[in-house]
Formats: C-alpha cells, structure tokens, sequence
C-alpha cells in the first residue's frame, strides 16, 4: 500500500491543493482482512487523529485499483485533511 500512496499521492494532491482547508487535523489509512457474511475481504480504513473512522471500502483484491477506488472516495467528500500517515 505504501507504494502505492507514492505513487498516486502527489498526482492526487495536485487535484485537489484548491480544496483543502487550512487544519491541523490528519488521518490515516488502515488496511486488514475480514470475513464479512463467510467471505474473506480487505477492509481499508482512513482514520482521524481522533480514532473516529472518516470512511471505509471493501475490496476482493488488494492491489494498487483498490487502493486509488478508496483515495478517490475520499478526495470526493467535503471534509479533507492535509496529513496522511500510513501504518
């Protein structure tokens, strides 16, 4: 997952600089697996420095698709933060 955050990150961030608030606040994304109704998924997790989940996403594969599907649905809600930290 690391990589792929390099990766796509800066790419990512050119696109949405203009809509980020001035905030001290930062998250970070968590990554496991779960069985959900006897099936075995990756569950990833963008988690505020408050230890409140902002959002989650599901996903049969972990690759870099799964990956960017969650960081852009993230980018696409209205609360942004400007720190992200990878676990």
């Amino acid at each position: 997952m690391y990589r792929w955050v390099q990766h796509y990150g800066p790419k990512i961030q050119k696109k949405i600089c203009y809509f980020l608030k001035s905030t001290n606040s930062s998250w970070y994304l968590d990554e496991t697996y779960v069985k959900v109704k006897g099936k075995w998924l990756y569950l990833y997790r963008a988690i505020d420095s408050n230890k409140n989940t902002i959002d989650f996403y599901l996903s049969k594969t972990r690759n870099h698709k799964a990956v960017k599907l969650f960081l852009t649905k993230l980018i696409n809600k209205k609360n942004w933060y400007r720190q992200l930290n990878l676990e």
